[in-house]
């Protein structure tokens, strides 16, 4: 029957990519993205041919690598937000990593093969995650089975009568109350276990405390010497030793809502057979894995000095080159293979220009696309068009308080003009000064907002210049608020 599972569900996401053509992907990502059309139509295409290369036929599937994207543009552009928001559409497994933080061999800081065990533990989170809904059914009526027994055993020995001396030395020792208050407990007497299993699905004794028997895994971290470095690994010694020693069980009192919560994880990590999802979650980390490395102009550049801050950047390209090229890294899972993993690189390259990176790494990004910055009118359709605006995220929380924000055309015209008037003056941040200039206009309105309420604020072009007047007008000032 797990067999069966599996595969009906390899066969619907098999489906759902087969249904997302370059097209749709790009109309899924203008729902939250703006512009930046030449980026999105590569990331789909890109997409696409890994869909395209598991219909291939095996003898050929294996030569068909996949064609990593280097994005260059300044920040705040959507440069992140488009792998993250694609992710999310292929429900593949995604990481997001920084590469300054990475050194060469022999320096302080992370090997540059962690990044390949982060994509793997995200992959097998999201592989538990799907078998524990394939299983949740079942798990729940397990559950509240385990719990009815509970609330019962609680129940009976509420009724203050102890059936032997046993009885009673063990609640001695358990410190149990010999007697219950009344009201407080469930008695099978009283309602019978039908009668019960209906108030406890209806949630009318959710508040109630129950006493249940909890499984403790003992974990242990410890350093392990890996091929490039040291890396830090969690290491679970009850699935080293298997039975050699049994799970430690420990009673607590919680209460029903909690325990319903903790009974439906334990059945479901009973019912789900955990190396399978280890198996399937290396398969889809190497054949669907998605690493986006963020900050790649951090490390471009040729060393030409002995030290400083510069040390170890051709270092760093150089322990990433055999990754983006194909090779294995050994995990707590077992061996990777890097061979089909998508890398998309990003950088601003204010100061290095691509070319800076070493000739080898420069060829595993074969597709270059550049995001074009951010303007006034860039900035009005960011403000309006994305499902989760700002302006609409501003208007709920707003919202729950009984403040209604009320946002006119001239006034998210003003903000749109000043954001870009300050990216001018200062430094360019993109979008992100939307984030700023926005928390500024609205400070007062959120400070107020449990006195004032309930009520309407209406956003207005005047009301726009009146908040942020004097903060644009002091160039001082604006640089270290806005």
């Amino acid at each position: 029957m797990q067999r069966d599972m599996t595969m009906d569900t390899n066969r619907i996401r098999q489906r759902q990519l087969e249904e997302l053509t370059p097209r749709r992907i790009v109309e899924a990502l203008d729902k939250y993205i703006v512009g930046q059309a030449d980026a999105k139509r590569s990331v789909a295409i890109a997409l696409r041919n890994r869909v395209r290369r598991q219909l291939l036929a095996d003898d050929i599937r294996d030569e068909v690598i996949p064609k990593n994207i280097l994005m260059i543009g300044p920040t705040g552009v959507g440069k992140t937000e488009i792998a993250r928001r694609l992710a999310r559409l292929v429900r593949a497994p995604l990481v997001k990593v920084e590469a300054s933080k990475y050194t060469e061999v022999g320096y302080v800081g992370r090997d540059v093969d962690s990044m390949v065990r982060d994509l793997v533990e995200a992959s097998v989170r999201m592989v538990r995650g799907e078998k524990v809904e394939e299983v949740r059914a079942r798990a729940e009526a397990r559950a509240t089975d385990r719990l009815l027994d509970a609330l019962q055993r609680r129940g009976s020995r509420s009724s203050g009568r102890m059936q032997s001396i046993s009885d009673a030395m063990a609640a001695v020792l358990q410190q149990r109350p010999l007697e219950a208050e009344p009201g407080e407990e469930p008695s099978e007497d009283d309602d019978g276990r039908e009668s019960l299993r209906q108030r406890l699905l209806a949630g009318e004794l959710d508040k109630q405390v129950v006493e249940i028997e909890v499984e403790e895994n003992r974990f242990l971290a410890f350093p392990v010497f890996s091929g490039q470095g040291m890396e830090e690994l969690g290491i679970n010694l009850q699935d080293m030793l298997g039975g050699m020693f049994p799970k430690q069980r420990r009673r607590r009192n919680v209460t029903v809502a909690e325990a319903r919560r903790i009974l439906l994880d334990q059945e479901a990590e009973r019912m789900i057979d955990m190396d399978q999802v280890t198996g399937e979650a290396v398969g889809r980390a190497e054949q669907s894995g998605i690493i986006f490395i963020d900050e790649m102009d951090k490390i471009a550049g040729r060393e030409r000095t002995m030290g400083g801050p510069d040390v170890s950047r051709e270092g760093v390209q150089r322990g990433l080159l055999p990754i983006v090229e194909g090779s294995t890294v050994m995990t707590k899972y077992g061996p990777v293979q890097t061979d089909h993993i998508l890398f998309i690189a990003a950088g601003a390259f204010h100061a290095t220009k691509p070319s800076d990176l070493i000739p080898e790494l420069q060829g595993r990004f074969p597709l270059r696309v550049e995001l074009s910055a951010l303007g006034e009118e860039d900035f009005v359709r960011i403000l309006n068009e994305p499902e989760s605006s700002l302006i609409k995220q501003y208007t709920a929380l707003m919202g729950t308080e009984g403040v209604e924000l009320q946002f006119t055309s001239e006034g998210v015209a003003e903000i749109a003009r000043i954001a870009a008037q300050v990216n001018e003056q200062t430094e360019n941040i993109g979008a992100r000064r939307l984030h700023t200039v926005m928390e500024r206009l609205l400070e007062q309105v959120s400070f107020e907002a449990s006195d004032i309420s309930p009520t309407s604020v209406k956003i207005t072009a005047e009301y726009v210049r009146e908040q942020l007047a004097e903060v644009v007008k002091d160039l001082d000032l604006t640089r270290y608020i806005l």
